[in-house]
């Protein structure tokens, strides 16, 4: 054998055929489902299988077009997979944001979201963007009270300093659907919404070519509780609602689609975050083409991505650093072209200057330091994520059509069948948490008992009026949120002067059970900020019963093995029950061969893994008087 020839070490390994891997796999079953053990059944509307081989990718013919061309799948670069860090400024006064700005510019940020509501006059846009570089920095106004007035000051600003047109990059968040949608109602009417994209097409056109001016917020969909799926498809249709109209009143498709940007939303779910970006690329030159668009401009669409606001907690907060870091993977290795990664203490209302520095620096360590800026389309080739990138294609493109059927986008906002559905999609993911299905640390599974948020919420929101709109808004929401309103309720409750209500785990029995059954109640209580009286085990009834008794707990919950419950349960009722106790008896586990056993005790409160977390703690506040 020549050494000097590179040797192929899996030469030496024969193949291992799909069939053979699958015999294997049903074997070391022993007769399992394999479909519910091992297919994950997504919230998208497609199945996962447990492992791809290279035999999958058959078919996509993407994955033989280099990065930067179309249908832009594996990036809109050929040389870098560099993004641009943004950082959202949400203030009204004009010199605070204009400090905030130069800060974060000093520091890393390379594009900044800026609300501009008060600004009316060029005396105010030239104080708010005041020794900002345009050649180095992307400028995005994400609220104004007039975006015309805002570009038109721009373009004076522009003038005034004597910088070229093609020096400032950047957009406005000009988007009639995502306030109809968040409304109720539009602005003006929808004629208007589309003489005003006109106008600021126009505009930009002529003068800042740079300039995005019509924004697609589908990260409003994700906010609202929409799956990753109907994000994109209605992210494609509000997009292919504005080219629609605007061809017809005379304008061309190339006139208008460079001008787009499309905004999303980065959820907890890492692998299909990068795919739906990748997807979104592709799903967007599907969708030009039917426009019959030219210019290259029209394909490459400008993909700004967003942490999500929906999967973040006020409890055990720096969880929420853990989360916004894998979402900032995933934009960035889903090819984002900008990415803000929202401050861990967001869902507190106002962030602060430490906070607003970590976001930064999350982006600058995974360039610095992780360099997943240096590599094009990381992700290209895994067999798991091109798939995914399929999958979620060809789903979104389904409802896409769906909704064309329909009439488009704005008729199906009007129906409410876009509300809908989301509100569906949201449904389900607040029973998952509810019934933890779903996982959130620090809310729904290992709270941190003794931490206490409410002297930080103490300005309690005045309940929002609810008056009638012509059509159904879109609401945000956090998926947290009914969690934290049971321990801030029962935070005020103590804070009234009250005692913090107490959970006695009787443990006793079997070591192995009692310690697991003590551990799931633990949790299960320590949800609403109960405090919990937690014991080794107990050698007799006898010695449990008083310790009980002593405590002054509120809840006692029955820790052991189902085959003991039958015999203990009896005992601990009887003894428990005496003249004068309020103490709620309840039993960790569901033992389904001894219900009648333990129900004939006068027991009728379980807690076991097919809960209702959040319902059965709402009824143990309503019991204790916790409003």
């Amino acid at each position: 054998m020549d050494h000097n020839e590179p040797t192929n070490l899996f030469s030496e390994f024969p193949p291992v055929s799909t069939s053979t891997w699958e015999e294997k796999i049903l074997a070391d079953l022993k007769g399992g489902d394999y479909s519910k053990k091992l297919i994950w059944k997504t919230d998208e509307g497609f199945d996962v299988k447990p492992y791809y081989r290279s035999e999958d990718l058959a078919g996509l013919e993407y994955l033989n077009v280099p990065p930067g061309i179309a249908p832009y799948v594996r990036g809109p670069r050929n040389d870098n997979n560099d993004w641009i860090v943004r950082q959202e400024i949400d203030s009204t006064d004009i010199s605070a944001i204009n400090i905030q700005a130069l800060n974060a510019i000093q520091k890393g940020a390379g594009a900044l979201g800026l609300n501009v509501t008060e600004v009316t006059s060029h005396q105010q846009i030239s104080s708010l963007l005041a020794g900002i570089d345009f050649q180095k920095t992307l400028i995005n106004f994400t609220s104004a009270k007039s975006y015309p007035l805002v570009l038109e000051l721009l373009v004076y600003e522009l003038s005034h300093r004597g910088s070229g047109r093609d020096k400032i990059k950047g957009s406005i968040n000009f988007d009639a659907l995502s306030y109809l949608l968040l409304h109720g109602d539009f602005y003006i009417s929808w004629d208007h919404g589309l003489e005003e994209a006109e106008y600021l097409l126009g505009i930009v056109r002529e003068r800042i070519p740079g300039f995005k001016v019509i924004n697609i917020n589908g990260h409003y969909f994700q906010n609202a509780g929409s799956s990753i799926v109907q994000e994109l498809a209605f992210s494609l249709a509000s997009a292919s609602e504005y080219l629609a109209c605007l061809t017809n009143r005379g304008a061309k498709v190339d006139d208008v689609a460079p001008y787009m940007q499309l905004s999303l939303s980065i959820g907890p779910v890492y692998f299909m975050e990068i795919a739906k970006l990748r997807a979104a690329r592709l799903l967007w030159t599907r969708m030009v083409e039917q426009y019959e668009a030219k210019s290259v401009q029209s394909f490459r669409v400008f993909i700004h991505s967003t942490t999500a606001l929906w999967n973040k907690s006020i409890y055990d907060p720096h969880v929420n650093l853990l989360r916004t870091t894998t979402e900032g993977m995933s934009a960035a290795l889903g090819n984002a072209d900008s990415v803000t990664i929202n401050p861990f203490d967001i869902s507190f209302g106002k962030t602060d200057e430490t906070s607003e520095r970590i976001a930064r620096n999350q982006q600058m360590i995974m360039k610095e330091e992780a360099y997943l800026d240096k590599i094009v389309d990381p992700a290209a080739g895994s067999y798991y994520i091109e798939n995914l990138t399929h999958s979620i294609a060809h789903h979104a493109w389904e409802m896409f059509r769906d909704i064309e059927a329909r009439g488009g986008m704005l008729a199906c906002v009007k129906t409410g069948f876009i509300q809908e559905e989301i509100e569906h999609s949201r449904n389900k993911k607040i029973l998952n948490i509810a019934q933890r299905k779903t996982i959130m640390l620090g809310t729904n599974q290992y709270p941190n008992i003794l931490e206490s948020r409410s002297e930080q919420l103490q300005q309690v929101a005045e309940p929002e009026i609810l008056t009638p709109t012509p059509y159904k808004k879109l609401t945000p929401f956090r998926i947290a949120s009914g969690f934290e309103e049971l321990r801030l309720a029962t935070e005020r409750f103590v804070n009234k002067g009250n005692k913090r209500p107490e959970v006695f785990l009787f443990t006793i029995g079997n070591l192995a059970m009692l310690r697991a059954r003590a551990g799931f109640a633990s949790n299960f209580f320590g949800c609403a900020g109960y405090d919990i009286i937690d014991n080794q085990g107990f050698a007799t009834v006898g010695e449990g019963v008083a310790s009980a008794l002593s405590s002054g707990a509120e809840i006692l919950v029955i820790c052991s093995s189902d085959e003991e419950y039958p015999a203990i349960v009896p005992e601990i009722a009887s003894s428990i029950k005496a003249p004068g106790s309020k103490m709620r008896l309840v039993v960790a586990g569901y033992p389904a061969e001894h219900i009648e056993i333990i129900n004939a005790a006068g027991v009728v409160d379980f807690i076991h893994v097919r809960s209702n977390l959040l319902e059965t703690l709402q009824g143990y506040q309503n019991m204790l008087g916790i409003k």
